[in-house]
């Protein structure tokens, strides 16, 4: 368990509750005056997003309504795939820095059947996931899709076929020894994420950790 504070910087995280609070207030309001002051309290968090980001405001509504009904947090999911001292990273289109192959969480599905289409999906391999590495608060950045709150699940998973292949979302796929890692794409796989890997494969009795 860790108890470090959030690092996402405080316009961010007072944006999302507003956001929250609003999208929640115009779920479950009738009453027109308060469906009002929540529309507002929502439209505050797009001009402190707006102001910080630089993005269009209409580019911001745009994610805010694509989920409507109660606000709830999003999850993120990653693998780490393990041979030989070695780690599966997959190089991301976004921002050609490399990560953990994972993604957000679909409905419908369950965490470790997941996991493994993810890894099928942006590497070509073939995982079998074994262990819940940790799950931790996601503390996202200022772009679009990162403007909800979100937590990442990390599963060690054991290498089971396939072979190397990218798709529209990967640039590159490969094994990297721990001491030797490219380039990380922090929002997606960051040291703390290695570190605490590193850990479970060294102890195979430790517990998940959690933020």
């Amino acid at each position: 368990m860790s108890d470090h504070p959030s690092r996402a910087p405080r316009w961010l995280t007072w944006a999302r509750e507003l956001q929250a609070m609003g999208q929640t207030g115009l779920h479950y309001s009738a009453n027109p005056y308060d469906r009002e002051n929540y529309a507002r309290i929502r439209d505050i968090a797009v001009e402190m997003l707006a102001a910080h980001t630089g993005l269009p405001e209409w580019e911001i509504i745009s994610a805010f309504t694509a989920q409507p009904g109660y606000a709830t947090v999003k999850v993120d999911v990653r693998a780490a795939v393990v041979r030989d001292d070695t780690i599966l990273l997959v190089r991301e289109v976004q921002d050609g820095r490399w990560a953990m192959p994972g993604g957000w969480a679909d409905v419908g599905e369950a965490p470790a059947a997941m996991v493994a289409r993810e890894v099928r999906e942006e590497s070509g391999y073939l995982v079998r996931p074994t262990r819940l590495v940790g799950a931790w608060d996601a503390n996202r950045g200022g772009r679009p899709m990162e403007f909800f709150h979100a937590y990442k699940l990390v599963f060690l998973c054991e290498l089971a076929g396939g072979e190397a292949a990218v798709n529209h979302e990967t640039l590159g796929v490969d094994f990297f020894p721990f001491d030797h890692l490219p380039e990380l794409s922090p929002n997606r796989t960051n040291k703390d994420h290695i570190a605490e890997i590193r850990a479970h494969l060294a102890d195979p009795h430790r517990p998940a950790y959690f933020d």
